[in-house]
């Protein structure tokens, strides 16, 4: 099992964070999965033929998120949210990337529903997971470049567990160590609000339809909620649930 904790000063600086984190079970990657196949073809569709766009930088569940990256000092016009960035690339080249099955599921509920999201494979996990104020001088090797190395600026949010930073600018990339593969069978999937009262009901139509996408493919599913009133929630393998 896993604790996923959100860290006071978080909790204190963004009141209305909500973290829905959507575990799966027994997952099987490398079956064919033609549910994902299909919602990633519909959107692709519809922006072929210009009736859906991806959330740009009007929409208030992005200018959010640049509120939020200016609020610790990160700029989201260089460094940007990664709902902001896939989005901006879907418009761009009309195709969202190929990763494998459960990134490609992920993916497409993100520019759905104009959330950030994000996969850990549980397995690979050192400890628990905090939300917390990053120090200064904190290594990341980023997802896709096992070579490199940066360093965290004090004060940007980032998850970490005691093996170090699993992702920058609260959710600009994850890293390499906990990258979901076709071979990850204990995965949790991130969706995420800093404005729950506003977009809370877009997090958990995403939680649903990542979960609708998922179950054909996995032994269980289950879905669980970090904010300021709840900030710290286990997650572990068994049957489906919501907490």
């Amino acid at each position: 099992m896993t604790v996923f904790r959100l860290a006071p000063a978080v909790a204190d600086a963004f009141p209305d964070t909500l973290i829905a984190l959507v575990t799966a079970t027994g997952l099987r990657g490398r079956e064919p999965w033609p549910g994902a196949v299909a919602a990633v073809e519909e959107l692709e569709r519809q922006v072929a033929d210009g009736t859906w766009r991806p959330a740009d930088d009007t929409d208030p569940r992005i200018e959010a998120w640049h509120a939020a990256y200016r609020s610790f000092g990160t700029n989201p016009r260089r460094v940007r949210p990664s709902v902001d960035a896939l989005g901006r690339r879907f418009a761009k080249k009309g195709a969202l990337p190929r990763i494998n099955p459960a990134v490609d599921a992920y993916n497409s509920v993100s520019v759905r529903h104009g959330l950030p999201a994000g996969a850990f494979d549980l397995d690979h996990l050192a400890g628990d997971v905090v939300v917390r104020q990053a120090a200064d001088g904190e290594e990341f090797t980023p997802l896709g470049e096992p070579g490199t190395v940066e360093t965290t600026k004090a004060g940007e949010i980032v998850y970490a567990d005691s093996g170090g930073i699993l992702t920058r600018h609260w959710n600009h990339r994850d890293a390499h160590r906990t990258r979901v593969t076709e071979d990850s069978t204990h995965v949790v999937f991130i969706l995420e609000t800093v404005q729950a009262p506003r977009d809370g009901h877009h997090v958990e139509a995403a939680a649903d339809a990542l979960r609708a996408l998922l179950a054909p493919h996995t032994a269980a599913t289950a879905v669980h909620h970090l904010t300021p009133a709840h900030p710290e929630v286990t997650v572990q393998e068994g049957a489906a649930s919501r907490a």
